[in-house]
């Protein structure tokens, strides 16, 4: 059976870099926020919902607009819960179907900002998390998506505190500046190794 390491950390820690590192090595990534947008486009029953939810004017072209629907939902802590209770079930239906190609395999990584806030923690083996200071964080997201700190901060208020997932991790990577990256990848692999 194929272990799953779930690959979490704030806004800007650096779980894509992470996860990239295992991708260029072989080893399968489910990012579940990307797939979240996926399925918001391609899922006919979740768009329904969606629209149902959050009107016809968050997808434009027919297309989903991620900055109407953000604006929606950051704004309101009710509307952000409908979005997970809505989405977040299908994503984890949809990586249940993913991993299965890949059950030859030792293990694979999923992706996930909201990893105990959607407990999709429950569908991991082991949880690694990255975490950098706020000010590190802040300034990478800020490049990043071309964005003003005011509404990054907002979104990183509707995560889980940087030492709750820190007490919870199996695993922690330091992605600061300070500590060297790849030797701490290098010793995660053979960590991950050992649990399989």
């Amino acid at each position: 059976m194929v272990r799953v390491i779930g690959i979490t950390g704030g806004i800007g820690s650096g779980k894509t870099t992470v996860c990239k590192w295992f991708e260029d090595r072989s080893a399968p990534v489910y990012n579940a926020d990307v797939q979240a947008k996926w399925l918001m486009n391609h899922d006919l029953n979740l768009r329904s919902k969606l629209i149902t939810h959050f009107g016809s004017d968050i997808y434009e072209n027919n297309t989903l607009n991620t900055a109407k629907l953000a604006s929606i939902v950051f704004q309101d802590s009710n509307q952000l819960a409908t979005l997970n209770k809505l989405v977040h079930p299908v994503v984890f239906e949809h990586f249940e179907s993913w991993k299965q190609q890949y059950k030859h395999l030792p293990f694979v990584l999923k992706e996930a900002a909201l990893m105990y806030e959607t407990e999709s923690y429950l569908q991991t083996d082991a949880i690694v998390v990255i975490y950098a200071p706020m000010k590190v964080r802040l300034e990478r997201a800020c490049k990043r998506d071309k964005t003003e700190p005011e509404t990054i901060l907002a979104r990183m208020q509707k995560q889980l505190p940087e030492d709750h997932k820190l007490h919870k991790a199996d695993y922690v990577i330091y992605n600061d500046s300070i500590h060297e990256l790849v030797p701490q990848l290098e010793g995660l692999e053979k960590w991950i190794y050992k649990q399989c």
